[in-house]
């Protein structure tokens, strides 16, 4: 039996991520592009929901669950979005805004570090950080393959005049900027 277990080596190699050694993504998702939601995303477990096609991702063995840890300073967040799973949100540093619904002041609570939030699937959510310094939240998507996001049309149209758009495949690219 001990013979099948990893070695130290190999274990390091695959199911270790080194938060000094990962590299972010600053267009994580389409709405990044839009003013508010500048963040960086860093992709530890599995790709989740992330719509970056050329970001690395540390710990590539995702069965049922991915992680990511979500870095931004005040006031920035995402916009309202969607997918199939749950989504637990967990701040590691900062206050975090944690909204769902149609907009960001009806339905919502504040964490504080260490306090935990799970969003059910099928609910547009979104999340802010409302502390007065960088901000650090640990996020986990439920699934082995969670699909995409879905997001608001507005959110669609507002990355849309600013370049960018998904392809057929959940990516983000780069397309002519619609006129103001």
């Amino acid at each position: 039996m001990a013979d099948d277990i990893i070695s130290v080596e190999e274990f390091e190699r695959t199911r270790v991520a080194r938060f000094k050694n990962l590299e972010g993504s600053k267009k994580p998702m389409l709405d990044a592009v839009i003013p508010g939601c500048e963040r960086e995303i860093y992709q530890i477990i599995g790709r989740g929901v992330g719509e970056d096609k050329d970001q690395q991702v540390s710990i590539t063995d995702n069965r049922d669950f991915n992680v990511a840890v979500v870095r931004c300073q005040p006031g920035k967040g995402t916009l309202h979005h969607d997918h199939v799973t749950n989504e637990v949100f967990m701040p590691l540093k900062g206050r975090w805004k944690i909204f769902w619904g149609t907009d960001e002041t009806s339905r919502h609570v504040i964490l504080d570090p260490w306090d935990v939030a799970s969003c059910p699937p099928h609910v547009m959510r979104g999340f802010r950080n409302v502390s007065d310094e960088e901000g650090l939240l640990f996020v986990i998507v439920g699934g082995t393959n969670p699909g995409n996001v879905d997001w608001r049309r507005d959110v669609l149209d507002q990355a849309e005049k600013r370049g960018h758009k998904r392809n057929e495949d959940g990516s983000i690219v780069k397309v002519a900027a619609a006129a103001e």
